[in-house]
């Protein structure tokens, strides 16, 4: 593989309740652990960082397999949820993907969206370790 860019960023202070900070200071943000975890709530968390992460990929990845179709997706979106619980040895994940491609049939959608899951790179880093799930709405 080719590497045509690497993201880089630090985690400070207290973990979950400390701060991350990117090499280039774009992000730059206290965390906290959710209350539904027992935390303090009010600020971000690892969950929703890579829910926003995973919705902005899988969403350019379906535009890629929409042009490969030439189906127009131009109003488009993607729903992360990133799920957090305990399993057998500390903490596991789960994730939940719904596609919306308003004007699209359902068979159409269903296609772009397992052709997506296919090309996302956190779709092939998560394949075989947690569970997604991913949804076409129309």
């Amino acid at each position: 593989m080719d590497i045509k860019y690497t993201a880089e960023a630090t985690s400070s202070g207290d973990a979950r309740n400390g701060h991350v900070r990117s090499s280039d200071g774009i992000i730059d943000q206290d965390m906290a652990m959710p209350k539904e975890m027992g935390g303090p709530g009010g600020a971000t968390n690892p969950e929703q960082l890579f829910a926003a992460g995973y919705a902005a990929c899988f969403h350019q990845a379906l535009k890629l397999a929409a042009g490969q179709e030439k189906v127009d997706v131009d109003s488009s979106s993607v729903d992360a949820q990133v799920g957090i619980g305990p399993d057998a040895t500390s903490f596991g994940l789960q994730v939940w993907l719904t596609v919306h491609l308003p004007g699209a049939d359902q068979e159409t959608a269903d296609r772009l969206a397992g052709r997506a899951h296919e090309l996302c790179p956190y779709s092939k880093a998560t394949r075989g370790n947690i569970d997604v799930e991913v949804t076409a709405q129309v």
